[in-house]
C-alpha cells in the first residue's frame, strides 16, 4: 500500500456546474486512477481557500472540504502535490487521491470498482434489531 499518499472526500456533487453540467454524472464516468485536477479558486466569494477538482475531461466534480483547503493549497503552493487521482464514489461525492513528494499517485489496495452503498442503504439492509416476531396488532373497533 502506499505511503506517500493522501486520500480526500470531495463535496459539493449535488450542485450544477456553472455550465450546468451535472457534477455526479462526471463522477459515475469516472474510473479509478483516472487523472484529477485541483484547482485554486482565490476569487471564489464562499471561500477564499477553496480548492475546485476537476475530472479527466476538465469537468468540475466538487470542491476539497473546507476544513482541509488551507492544507492542500499549502501543499499544492509548495510542490508536495505531484499528482491526484479519481479514487471512487461516495455518497458525498467522490474520493481523490493524491500522491506526496515526488511518488506517482496509486490507489489504495481495497478499492474496488463497485458501486458506492450510501449509509441509508446500508441502515436499510442490515437485520432488525428483533428475533423475527410481531404481535398481531390490535384494531380499535371505533
Amino acid at each position: 500500500m502506499p505511503t506517500n499518499g493522501l486520500s480526500l472526500i470531495i463535496v459539493g456533487a449535488d450542485h450544477l456546474n456553472k455550465d450546468k453540467s451535472n457534477r455526479r454524472s462526471e463522477i459515475l464516468w469516472s474510473h479509478p486512477g483516472e487523472d484529477v485536477h485541483l484547482v485554486p479558486e482565490p476569487k471564489n466569494p464562499v471561500d477564499p481557500q477553496a480548492v475546485a477538482v476537476f475530472s479527466a475531461r476538465g469537468v468540475q466534480i466538487g470542491y476539497v472540504r473546507g476544513v482541509q483547503c488551507q492544507l492542500i493549497r499549502s501543499y499544492l503552493s509548495r510542490g508536495r502535490i505531484t499528482g491526484a487521482i479519481f479514487q471512487c464514489a461516495h455518497e458525498d461525492g467522490a474520493v481523490i487521491r493524491l500522491s506526496l513528494d515526488g511518488e506517482p499517485p496509486q490507489l489504495p489496495d481495497n478499492v474496488s470498482d463497485q458501486p458506492v452503498i450510501s449509509n441509508k442503504q446500508r441502515r436499510a439492509e442490515e437485520p432488525p434489531d428483533h428475533d423475527g416476531w410481531y404481535p398481531d396488532e390490535i384494531y380499535s373497533e371505533e
